[in-house]
């Protein structure tokens, strides 16, 4: 009982299940092939973009803040390198530079705002995810007098950022997973996680103990900006072009993956490996759906009992959890070990 208490208080457990319940649902009554599923790319390629924004976003929730503003880098980090290397045709250095400066720039605004001031960060991020699309629409009207803008990076480039593996695996995959890793062990095993967990927890209580609450706060915000800005320049160099739409959807699927993946709306609660889960099982589920016999008309309600039954499960997961010993969950989740 105690090794059943153990695996279920992990954030992950319900994202586990979602996933497993998932699969089986279109094995069963979609006739997918399993085979053919898993071996397919377009699910992969889509997992691996959400995941690199969802990542900062479940990390910012688990801290008791929200940044929408990624539905306008995603674009805004497209359009930059893309008028600075490809209309300007200055190198691709300066180009890629431009871009994830302009996201570390917007986290710094969205950081600083939210800690110097008592606005929601839901309301910080809203007023620059417009102000942003403002930006990269008149800015591309005026600079380069169009709404699309073509850019030829370099091989290298290509080769890092925006090559495909097997002509159909993007490279995005591989600075998935490497993203995944890294946060998750700075997240898992170093003191700047229990930090984390203990913001989302008592952000006051956090500051009096010590914990540089202002400054956490301003990174995990530039993290999330710039992550966003980094998806944008890699679908650039990859597509060989760039447009000023696009990048909304990322708002509403990040946090989808996040909440699946069993981080609590209420923050302190969660775990690197849930979220990346939990991108996992709404790529499946978002794209799954092709590969089987159900009405494509279907998605979107797929989708959302998935989302609520992942909530329910969360919730219901961590309260079984606690009545399965004395032991109380921390607020932190997996935080060190």
């Amino acid at each position: 009982m105690s090794a059943l208490g153990s695996a279920i208080r992990r954030p992950e457990a319900a994202a586990v299940i979602s996933l497993i319940g998932i699969i089986a649902f279109y094995a069963i009554f979609g006739g997918v092939d399993l085979g053919k599923l898993f071996g397919a790319a377009s699910w992969v390629n889509f997992a691996a973009n959400l995941g690199i924004v969802a990542i900062p976003v479940g990390l910012l929730m688990i801290s008791g803040q929200l940044d929408i503003s990624i539905g306008a880098m995603i674009p805004a980090g497209s359009m930059t390198v893309a008028i600075l290397s490809g209309y300007y045709e200055l190198p691709i250095v300066v180009g890629m530079l431009g871009a994830l400066g302009l996201g570390v720039l917007v986290g710094l605004v969205n950081g600083i705002l939210t800690v110097r001031t008592t606005v929601p960060s839901l309301i910080i991020t809203l007023g620059t995810l417009v102000a942003m699309q403002g930006v990269v629409l008149a800015g591309a009207k005026l600079l380069t007098g169009a709404a699309s803008v073509p850019l030829a990076a370099p091989e290298w480039a290509k080769f890092l950022f925006g090559r495909l593996i097997g002509n159909s695996h993007q490279v995005a995959i591989v600075w998935w997973l490497l993203f995944a890793a890294v946060l998750g062990f700075v997240v898992h095993r170093t003191k700047y996680g229990n930090w984390l967990f203990a913001m989302g927890g008592d952000r006051e209580s956090a500051r009096n103990a010590g914990i540089p609450v202002d400054r956490m706060t301003i990174g995990l915000f530039v993290l999330s900006a710039t992550s966003a800005a980094f998806v944008g320049m890699c679908g650039a160099i990859l597509f060989n072009s760039a447009q000023v739409s696009g990048g909304m959807n990322y708002i509403f699927n990040s946090v989808v993956c996040v909440v699946v993946g069993g981080v609590l709306l209420t923050g302190g609660y969660g775990s690197v490996i849930g979220i990346f889960i939990g991108t996992l099982t709404f790529a499946i589920v978002n794209q799954g759906i092709y590969f089987t016999d159900i009405d494509r008309n279907w998605a979107n309600l797929i989708i959302g009992v998935t989302l609520l039954i992942a909530v329910a499960m969360n919730g219901t997961f961590r309260e079984f959890a606690l009545s399965l010993g004395p032991r109380k969950i921390k607020k932190g989740g997996q935080a060190n070990v």
